[in-house]
């Protein structure tokens, strides 16, 4: 999955993707609408997942022993692994294969607003969670925080919900 000579001068759009079925779910919408046919799509694409630090995962609990330590930076790097290879066997079903996939450490926020402007995107394609207001309230909003925040368009895909 390298870039391709067909993608120059095209607008790039980032897809974010973490571990969640909201996220996947945006990246298989965004590729039956915006990639499904063939090589001649609108966009370059680069999907972005943004890996938590060890210290961000332990918050105000402050740092464990440095076993611990090394303990969780592997599982959060395994974790970190399979979820950039569920997005690159996504694009392969769908047989997109001239995509990036960047892992960026930080917290999501951040990571997107900073691989905005990292290069240049056009649109960024985030899952929507449905968290409800207190929810969204609590642990914040990644979406909602990109919407106001970054410096490009910003679309959100939310997953149809089961009657």
């Amino acid at each position: 999955m390298a870039e391709g000579s067909e993608n120059k001068g095209k607008p790039l759009m980032l897809v974010a993707v973490d571990d969640s079925e909201h996220s996947f779910y945006a990246l298989e919408w965004t590729l039956d609408h915006f990639f499904a046919h063939g090589t001649n799509h609108p966009f370059k694409l680069i999907v972005i997942h943004a890996r938590a630090s060890p210290s961000s995962a332990l918050g105000v609990a402050g740092f464990g022993s440095v076993d611990f330590m090394t303990s969780l930076e592997a599982d959060m790097k395994k974790s970190s692994s399979k979820t950039v290879q569920k997005a690159k066997d996504i694009c392969t079903s769908k047989k997109v294969e001239d995509v990036e996939v960047e892992v960026m450490e930080g917290d999501p926020r951040n990571v997107m607003n900073d691989a905005v402007e990292k290069h240049h995107a056009s649109l960024l394609v985030l899952g929507s969670h449905g968290y409800g207001l207190v929810k969204r309230a609590v642990l914040g909003s990644v979406s909602d925080y990109c919407a106001h925040h970054v410096k490009c368009s910003v679309m959100i895909v939310k997953k149809p919900t089961k009657h």
